[in-house]
């Protein structure tokens, strides 16, 4: 009996040690941070986002202090989260630059919770995806009304400690409320039947518009336009009325009158939609040259032929201005890109889409080595490529950021199964898909331009204009060289544009108002055709 005693006792406690090993399992894990939203910021549930931030700052807004160099950000994708529901953000979860909560140090820390909310989209092509809808905000979703923000909270934290630290969101950001017109200085937004069509759901397109010096005192006079592509502003054009240098230009006499236009065309993945047509993004293009512009021509008084119809913009809007030239070769006169973003992949920034095996990082063998994302124009790097795209990822999933490198997938890249951009390279590891690469050809400017040139050639050698600082805060001066490299080459017919790069220039280097505006003029003058009038607008 007394062997079968000791073996009972023994099998007892095996079974007390394993029960203390599964409970443990089951367990919370490490720290965790319970986010809600007030019943009366939002009667609804929330599918969308719920973030916390992290700041050893005073209260000033931690949220506000995020970015991929900045304050830590946490984050969790949340689907149907019921009013006074709480959201769990614990050690699995995403953040950046700090990767877990379980990383954090021990500390006391002003936290501050965050939901964005997501809109449903029934798309014509079939997809069904949840997004941020812009609100006239230029998807931002810091600022985006109808998201719930709390006030920071001061809090001490234990990464080891399992008891939740509970914050509520309860203050809804209200609706934007845009500049008043002036006199000069006149907005409108319209909805697109197209885009609307295609995303299932109201989408919005608009524009602001300064009118020329004495607009009303001519009324028989019509005028060329300057369309200014860029990123989400209900600005004036130029900064007018802001009394500096435009001011005084726009003002003066001998000055070329003209309409100067700025669109606004932001979409579920950016502020801005980059204004082509696009796999995920719908048909923005069309919707621009179909809708918005004829609308903008009817409102007012310009000359709506392809002669007098320029195109400007730096940076996101110098691609854009670039591409409508391109892909629209009949619609416009002449384009006036500065600082464009990537006009060929084999320099998607640094990162070689079509040859690099990762975006990240050059495998040398014994180590790797990082890649850069932005500099200063003496060299020193301010932040990696690595860093940017992790922030996104905290941000949103699946391309919903609504930052840089997700718009150009937006853009660029089929859509995945699933209804969302297809990765062009895995935004954890920077490993690159090169069918992926591939399918962004249709929107790699130069390959276009020398593939097609025959055709295309006739219709915009005379026409494309580019600038760029020869030290871009990202890299985009080397895309415009292989640009460069290919246009100077090009026969039948001859180049007769211009690239131009500036030493040592950062981002975004370009043409300034007055040789701007002079070479607009110049270009109506070259390509506008007999008997057109070049002449009343020039009071």
């Amino acid at each position: 009996m007394k062997p079968r005693v000791i073996a009972a006792a023994a099998v007892a406690i095996l079974v007390a040690v394993v029960g203390v090993q599964v409970s443990g399992q089951r367990a919370p894990a490490g720290p965790r941070i319970e986010i809600s939203f007030a019943p009366g910021a939002r009667g609804e549930p929330v599918t969308g986002m719920v973030y916390v931030a992290v700041s050893r700052e005073s209260p000033r807004s931690p949220i506000e202090q995020t970015s991929p160099t900045g304050a830590p950000l946490f984050s969790k994708y949340v689907e149907g989260l019921a009013p006074g529901a709480a959201a769990t953000i614990g050690g699995a979860d995403r953040g950046h630059p700090i990767k877990s909560l379980r990383d954090l140090p021990a500390g006391e820390y002003w936290m501050q919770p965050f939901v964005n909310v997501y809109t449903r989209f029934p798309r014509a092509d079939g997809k069904t995806v949840w997004m941020h809808m812009d609100q006239w905000e230029g998807q931002n979703w810091k600022r985006s009304p109808g998201n719930i923000v709390g006030d920071p909270v001061k809090v001490r934290f234990d990464p080891g400690s399992t008891e939740p630290i509970r914050l509520v969101a309860g203050k809804v950001i209200p609706p934007i409320q845009p500049p008043a017109d002036t006199a000069m200085v006149k907005r409108f937004r319209m909805q697109s039947a197209l885009l609307t069509k295609w995303w299932g759901h109201p989408i919005y397109i608009g524009a602001t518009v300064l009118l020329p010096k004495d607009y009303d005192a001519h009324p028989g006079v019509k005028y060329p336009v300057n369309y200014i592509q860029g990123h989400f502003s209900l600005g004036a054009p130029g900064r007018f009325g802001g009394g500096g240098d435009f001011d005084r230009l726009w003002l003066a006499d001998g000055t070329p009158r003209f309409l100067y236009v700025t669109l606004q065309h932001p979409s579920p993945y950016y502020d801005d939609s980059y204004g082509v047509n696009s796999e995920n993004n719908g048909p923005y293009g069309d919707a621009l040259i179909t809708e918005l512009v004829p609308e903008i021509e009817k409102r007012f008084r310009a000359i709506p032929e392809p002669w007098a119809r320029m195109l400007s913009g730096g940076s996101t809007g110098g691609w854009i201005a670039a591409a409508h030239q391109v892909f629209y070769p009949d619609f416009y006169g002449g384009s006036f890109a500065s600082c464009p973003d990537s006009v060929d992949f084999n320099y998607h920034q640094i990162v070689n889409i079509y040859k690099d095996p990762n975006a990240y990082v050059i495998d040398k063998g014994w180590m790797k080595v990082e890649r850069p994302a932005q500099r200063l124009p003496d060299g020193n790097i301010q932040t990696m490529m690595k860093d940017e795209n992790a922030f996104e990822l905290v941000v949103g999933d699946k391309s919903r950021s609504g930052g840089q490198w997700d718009i150009w997938e937006a853009t660029y890249s089929p859509v995945g199964p699933d209804g969302y951009p297809m990765r062009v390279w895995n935004k954890e590891t920077g490993e690159i898909d090169k069918a992926v690469a591939e399918r962004w050809k249709r929107y790699d400017l130069r390959d276009i331009l020398e593939t097609n040139w025959a055709t295309l050639g006739p219709k915009v050698a005379h026409k494309l204009h580019v600038y760029v600082g020869d030290m871009d805060s990202y890299y985009l001066n080397d895309a415009v060289e292989r640009l460069n490299e290919f246009l100077t080459k090009a026969d039948n017919p001859k180049f007769t544009g211009e690239i131009a790069f500036q030493r040592r220039a950062p981002h975004c280097w370009g043409p300034r108002a007055a040789d701007l505006l002079q070479k607009m003029t110049a270009q109506v003058g070259k390509i506008a055709p007999a008997g057109a009038d070049l002449k009343s607008w020039r009071y």
